[in-house]
């Protein structure tokens, strides 16, 4: 029975023994196997997607493809860990336009500012030059960067006035005959002007000074007034005796001054041109009834310079910007025949120039009495 008992202790302790060696491996095979097999939490940034994914993959690209974030071939990602999780951020390529000086660069980026992708272009920008973008913008795919180079320049010229030819009665001459008073000279005006230029164009420009070189001078024309008298006949039967002496000479025309200055011959307008009484051909895009009236610089609160810094004058006429912009040239006759004002300038306005009302510039005060208000047609020309 003793012999037996120790037999017993003798196999237990070899048994405890090889337990004891064993249980120390198990336990790190058990440790390894739940590590492979343990889920593991992914944070994907994606532009402006963020997914969250649960899987047993540990490689990105599996865990991207298991998510279903597809990369392009040229897209990449990066890893990083984050707070109880891994973070995968996916870059994918941007194609971005480089627009300067009128050429445009395609470049590649994957998520930057404009100011770091023009550094890396080696694009350096002058105070002059206007950017389309915020440099501290972020770029995105299919951004267009347009840089434009800006300068401004003070500019002297000279600009030509051309005279005005106006007409008058004269009882000497036959009817029709016309005959030269005075000589039309042309004018000089020397302009001073601040010019902004963007990219090689003109953008404005803005008057500084003006300096009259060449005062112009109107030219006047007589046209002939004059009557012919009628043959006296006799007549078949003795007249009663009229109870007044009866005029023995029919009246002539009198030699005051008219209504409004003569027109000898009218323009020829046809579809699109002007032929002026002189033969010269214009071309006009389109027409614009409107009220006119007249004004002088002697007027109240008028000067001898206009609205857009330009000498009053003969042509320089007054009208509503937000109709007719400043610049735009015209060709104005009344409705009524009697006045052919000819190509005007808008330059001027006025406080009760508004919408299709217009205002036109005389000489003389006597001549904007005579003018009135007058209904016209504007022709605006090419």
């Amino acid at each position: 029975m003793l012999e037996c008992n120790r037999y017993v202790r003798k196999k237990l302790t070899v048994f405890t023994r090889v337990v004891a060696l064993l249980l120390p491996i198990v336990c790190v095979v058990l440790l390894l196997t739940q590590t492979a097999f343990a889920k593991n939490t992914y944070l994907i940034n994606d532009g402006d997607r963020v997914v969250i994914h649960t899987t047993y993959a540990t490689d990105p690209a599996a865990v991207l493809d298991e998510a279903g974030l597809q990369l392009g071939e040229d897209d990449t990602y990066t890893t990083a860990e984050g707070l109880g999780m891994s973070e995968i951020t996916i870059q994918r390529k941007q194609i971005v336009s480089i627009t300067y000086s009128g050429k445009t660069l395609v470049v590649s980026s994957y998520g930057e500012t404009v100011e770091s992708l023009l550094s890396r272009m080696n694009f350096h920008l002058s105070t002059d030059d206007a950017i389309s973008h915020s440099l501290k913008a972020m770029t995105f795919d299919g951004m267009n960067i347009v840089i434009s180079r800006t300068l401004t320049a003070q500019e002297v010229y000279t600009v030509t006035v051309p005279f005005q030819t106006n007409y008058c009665y004269d009882a000497s001459l036959a009817e029709g005959e016309q005959r030269v008073l005075t000589q039309g000279v042309e004018g000089q005006v020397q302009y001073t002007a601040s010019v902004l230029y963007v990219d090689g164009e003109e953008v404005s420009r803005t008057v500084l000074s003006q300096q009259v070189l060449t005062q112009s001078v109107d030219a006047l024309i007589a046209i002939g007034s004059q009557v012919e008298e009628p043959e006296y006949q006799e007549p078949t039967k003795p007249a009663p005796k009229p109870t007044q002496p009866a005029p023995t000479t029919p009246a002539t025309k009198p030699a005051t001054t008219p209504e409004a200055p003569p027109v000898t011959q009218k323009p020829i307008i046809g579809d699109g041109t002007i032929v002026t009484p002189n033969g010269e051909v214009l071309t006009y895009t389109g027409v614009m009834n409107a009220t006119a009236t007249a004004y002088n610089n002697a007027d109240p609160g008028c000067t001898i310079y206009t609205a857009t810094g330009t000498l009053c004058r003969v042509g320089a006429i007054a009208v509503d910007p937000k109709v007719i912009p400043y610049g735009t040239r015209m060709y104005i006759v009344s409705n009524d025949g009697k006045y052919i004002y000819g190509i005007a300038v808008a330059e001027d306005c006025g406080g009760s120039i508004k919408g299709n009302r217009i205002d036109l510039y005389f000489d003389t005060v006597a001549e904007c009495n005579r003018f009135g208000i007058r209904d016209c047609t504007v022709y605006f020309l090419g």
